[in-house]
């Protein structure tokens, strides 16, 4: 298949997820809705149930969810929880809400309110203090409990073999979207951020068997090609979410290549993988959590030297990119509380950047076309 027609599939994939879920229900499986992030997805599939990230959506409006919940919550929450109020993902079977930020807490007791009687509603709580040992049994009860709830959903127990199969598989799937993204940064002129997103999107809503053959597939097709002499300019981009193709086409009306990035629903969600050695398969997930680093929301010991920021800084040098792009979303406290430190990392190694104001209900982006404008004038200048 060539580059082009991949890259429409997952296009098609990445835009329908309603579509996707009907097509798995007429096929008489059962789906699970996985609200942002860290959700042990594997859990799912050794169900022998399809996985489907929930992450707001871009072209839906809040009204019901309103009822629920306060206006200022994040708009990544109040979407989801819409989304599953006015029947889009009607179909689902179940849901695992995660309580990594403050605004995710009670928002999950939102979801069971809402969503009690139609669906099995799966709270899962993290451990902040993940390195030491009772942090990884406080995982692997969380873990347990999930996937008790999971059990009961798909009507058959859960085998350590099939849990085992399924962090195989997801590893394949990590490093395939690693591979991905380093292709991206050499073949920009074939890889448009809007076509980047794309790719990485679809991975939430494809069953990964599937996913994993044609990205494989595309990665194969991009080896082929020459690296191309990129003529704009380059940015690492930060931040939870940034999904919008109307959004992202302004970076290419710009020249603006995406030639790495430090965003929740892409990079930082498959950075680390499962220890395929450990005998327990759940401690194994639950030593995948504990050795992701480098992220806003989980608890860094050494957290006075700013790894992260450092983290993100590097990023920008070793990609070969001219500056770092911040999507803030709106109403995140985590990130609004980081930005000093990040800012500060980046002046520290010259590291030009712009934060853009975003939410999943953005439909002006006026502003944001003239503020990337001008960051790309001064990426050009400083080449």
């Amino acid at each position: 298949m060539s580059i082009n027609a991949l890259l429409d599939e997952f296009k098609i994939k990445a835009a329908s997820p309603k579509k996707q879920l009907a097509e798995y229900k007429a096929q008489g499986k059962k789906v699970i809705g996985v609200l942002p992030y860290y959700a042990p997805e594997e859990l799912v599939y050794a169900a022998g149930m399809v996985p489907m990230g929930i992450w707001g959506s871009n072209t839906k409006s809040i009204s019901r969810a309103k009822e629920y919940c306060a206006t200022f919550y994040c708009t990544i929450a109040q979407l989801a929880l819409e989304m599953l109020l006015d029947g889009t993902m009607d179909g689902l079977d179940g849901i695992i809400t995660p309580t990594i930020c403050d605004t995710l807490r009670p928002m999950s007791q939102n979801f069971r309110v809402s969503m009690g009687e139609k669906m099995a509603v799966i709270f899962l709580a993290h451990p902040q203090n993940r390195f030491e040992d009772f942090g990884l049994q406080f995982c692997i009860d969380q873990y347990t409990h999930v996937k008790k709830e999971l059990e009961k959903v798909a009507g058959k127990e859960m085998t350590d073999e099939a849990i085992q199969d399924a962090i195989k598989v997801y590893n394949k799937a990590r490093a395939a979207r690693r591979t991905f993204v380093k292709l991206a940064n050499e073949h920009c002129d074939v890889i448009t951020p809007v076509k980047r997103s794309a790719v990485l999107k679809a991975f939430y809503f494809m069953e990964k068997p599937e996913y994993i053959e044609k990205l494989n597939e595309l990665n194969e097709e991009l080896s082929k090609l020459p690296a191309c002499d990129w003529k704009g300019t380059k940015v690492v981009t930060s931040g939870i979410i940034c999904d919008n193709p109307k959004l992202l086409e302004i970076f290419e009306e710009n020249s603006i290549a995406i030639a790495a990035d430090d965003v929740a629903h892409e990079s930082r969600s498959f950075r680390t993988d499962a220890p395929e050695d450990e005998k327990d398969p759940m401690m194994a997930l639950a030593k995948q959590f504990a050795n992701i680093d480098y992220d806003v929301l989980l608890y860094d010991q050494a957290s006075s030297k700013n790894r992260r920021g450092e983290f993100v800084a590097d990023m920008v040098k070793e990609s070969g990119a001219q500056g770092l792009v911040l999507f803030m979303q709106q109403f995140c406290d985590p990130e609004e509380m980081e930005y000093p430190y990040l800012k500060k990392a980046l002046e520290e190694k010259n590291i030009p950047h712009i934060k853009l104001g975003i939410d999943q209900q953005m439909r002006d982006f006026g502003q944001a076309q003239t503020a990337i404008q001008a960051f790309a004038d001064v990426l050009e200048m400083s080449k």
